[in-house]
């Protein structure tokens, strides 16, 4: 049921009992190279494109988990993630990059950064775009990005195939092809998941041989926490309207561990506005408890049994233009 604290904010609280998960210590371990046979592929790749085009629903099946969340939102992925990929044969670290776009605040602004500074660190790049229609001017942005700073092979993934009309095909394919140099190409659906083992074989042939740089269960670079303030920023994306999205952050306030089936998680959503913060509550709560159950349920499939989750909503007027707000809250380079 919702309370409210000192300042008249609601907190939810809940547990249901769910099993899934990788432990804490599996989700922060630092590479570690283990010895394998000869012919081992290892390496990273930079999957790039625009906001909105399928970057994480790809890693996230990839990986075979939800270590990126995904919503129909411009810009739901702020920070850089890693997905690990590991079979006998190869271990594949997929590189998750904010979608690239003309940033609007200081926020924006690092999310850009960070994923162009990615192209220096990989193997492979991914270019990933929507290609069930003409190019915009961000994907020729993009292509002119790749073709004048990346010096790694380039595979362009035409995503959403399933909505391309068959009229268009040749048209959209030849603008895509020649916005940008690249080694390769697939047309994909990363929702149908066609097609995605094809192109996986053309970033495998591309990886240098070596051995496992992660431990073969760890799916994630990314801590728990981290991985919780997703989930939870997730629902707030799903639930509530058009303006809250890029307004939002999420920040773990506690996480104990008070038995070994039960963690309690104390988390704030910080908004910008008091109007935004009305809506994030909801009447009488309705819309933190909403969010808090579906964010729950997604936090207890990761660490494996009941999770206590307690939400607050405070506000924090212009966090997306301060460097000390944005440092606090974990976005920059890492």
């Amino acid at each position: 049921m919702a309370e409210a604290d000192m300042d008249g904010l609601p907190k939810y609280n809940s547990s249901v009992d769910l099993s899934f998960g990788v432990t804490v210590e599996e989700s922060t371990a630092l590479p570690k190279e283990k010895t394998v046979g000869p012919g081992h592929k290892s390496g990273f790749v930079a999957v790039i494109g625009k906001p909105n085009v399928g970057k994480s629903t790809l890693i996230n099946d990839y990986v075979g988990a939800k270590i990126a969340i995904v919503s129909d939102k411009p810009q739901t992925t702020r920070r850089v993630i890693r997905g690990i990929l590991t079979r006998s044969d190869a271990q594949v670290i997929f590189v998750d990059t904010p979608g690239i776009h003309k940033p609007a605040h200081k926020l924006g602004r690092v999310m850009v950064e960070s994923a162009t500074r990615v192209l220096g660190e990989v193997d492979v790049v991914v270019f990933i775009v929507d290609g069930s229609r003409m190019p915009t001017k961000d994907d020729l942005q993009i292509g002119q990005l790749l073709n004048d700073k990346c010096h790694v092979p380039v595979l362009l993934a035409l995503n959403k195939m399933d909505l391309l009309k068959p009229i268009d095909i040749q048209a959209v394919t030849e603008a895509f092809w020649a916005i940008v140099k690249h080694e390769d190409w697939m047309r994909i659906s990363a929702t149908r998941k066609d097609n995605l083992d094809k192109l996986l074989d053309l970033i495998l042939v591309r990886l240098p041989e070596g051995p496992e740089l992660f431990p073969p269960d760890q799916v994630t670079d990314q801590p728990l926490q981290v991985i919780a303030s997703e989930l939870v920023r997730e629902q707030v994306l799903q639930e509530t309207r058009q303006e809250i999205p890029h307004s939002i952050a999420v920040a773990i306030d506690e996480w104990e561990d008070r038995r070994p089936d039960l963690t309690h998680i104390s988390a704030t959503i910080y908004v910008e506005r008091d109007s935004q913060k009305a809506i994030v509550i909801g009447a009488r709560g309705a819309m933190l408890k909403k969010i808090g159950q579906a964010a729950r349920a997604e936090i207890e499939d990761w660490v494996g049994h009941q999770v206590y989750l307690e939400l607050w909503v405070k506000v924090w007027s212009r966090w997306r233009e301060q460097e000390e707000s944005l440092h606090e809250l974990g976005y920059g380079p890492q």
